[in-house]
Formats: C-alpha cells, structure tokens, sequence
C-alpha cells in the first residue's frame, strides 16, 4: 500500500492516549541533508491533561513547553538533560498542551545512514531504539521544533499496517517518578517483543 501522510485531524484529538496508540506502526519520516530516512513507530508515550504532573505543561505555559500549546499536527522537539534532542508529536486542539513522545523506531529507510550517523553496525537496534537515539540516527534537529508535520520536514505516514490491541504492551511512562499519582499512569505503549523498543528499568 501507498504510503499517506496523516492529515491534521488525526493529531486533533483531545485524548493523546488514543493518539500515541494509533502512532504505533506508522511510519515516521525525515527529508534532511543527507537525504531520506523512515523507520516504522514501535514505541509512543503520551502526555498531557491538568492531572497528569509528568507534563511539561502540568504548570502552565513556559518558554520550554511553549511548542505543546500549538496547533496539532506540529513537533515539540526540546532537550532532554542538555544533550538529548526529544521528538514529541503535538496533539489536542491548539492551545490545550498535549503530545506523545516517540520512544523507538525501526529502520525501513535509508538504513546505512541512520547506522552512521549512530556508529553502530547495520541492523543493531540501539541505532533507533531509544528518545535520543531515534532523533540522533534520524537527523531531527532543534530548529525543526514547532515544524509541521503534514508539510514539513518531518512527516508521519500510514502504509496500512496495524497494530493488534494484543500486541500492544502498555506500561507506566520512564524517568517520572516525581509526578505523583501520574507516576503510575500506564501510558507507554510499544509492540510487544519488538528488538527496536527501548530498554528502560520497567
């Protein structure tokens, strides 16, 4: 099947657990300098919502999560301890902050170059499994934060693979242990037994 860009309305949904959910299996695309690069989602960790405290946006509107409050369908891509460019999907209607975290991704494009840039051998899942990782073998930079993803340098795409709910494994989100009641939110979804999910302590 073709390969469709998913227009905005997927992204507009309020709800961004059935958002991340639905990202599973697609395919996620970058056009940059050294040419194209896809790899199919196989993890996605959602965020938002006045209890979830694990939101960037939990506080309300800053600087950093100034992007989670624009229109759905565009990317938040911050740093996550100063070294680690994050790619996150804006959902929710404009100016309720909301966006899933891509956690793993697995090659289907412009492999050798996603190899390379991580300096790992071909096929070594530690190339794109992971948050920084998957951005670092990807080539997503800062400056593309707020880009959109429709019609911008980073596109997400459907080539009609679906992910059965059996399939699905859903955990609590990694690094929020801070976050109170959300802690235990299971919003983390990957496919089960998947090499290209990230490794985490849970």
């Amino acid at each position: 099947m073709k390969r469709k860009v998913l227009p905005r309305s997927f992204y507009e949904r309020e709800n961004p657990v059935e958002v991340a959910l639905d990202l599973l299996g697609k395919i996620l695309r970058v056009d940059g300098r050294a040419g194209r690069c896809a790899a199919r989602i196989v993890e996605a960790e959602a965020y938002g919502g006045p209890k979830d405290r694990a939101s960037h946006a939990w506080r309300g509107r800053t600087a950093r999560n100034e992007s989670m409050f624009g229109s759905p369908g565009t990317a938040y891509v911050y740093l996550c301890y100063g070294i680690h460019r994050m790619f996150n999907v804006v959902t929710a209607p404009k100016d309720v902050p909301a966006a899933v975290l891509i956690r793993g991704v697995e090659p289907v494009e412009g492999a050798e170059v996603m190899a390379r840039r991580r300096q790992l051998a071909h096929g070594d899942p530690r190339i794109s499994a992971g948050p920084g990782a998957l951005t670092a073998a990807m080539g997503i930079r800062m400056d593309w934060d707020r880009s959109d993803l429709v019609r911008g340098p980073i596109r997400i795409e459907d080539d009609g693979m679906r992910v059965a709910s059996s399939q699905i494994l859903q955990r609590p989100r990694v690094g929020v242990n801070y976050a109170g009641p959300a802690a235990k939110f299971r919003w983390r979804f990957s496919i089960r037994k998947n090499p290209w999910v990230s490794p985490s302590r849970t």
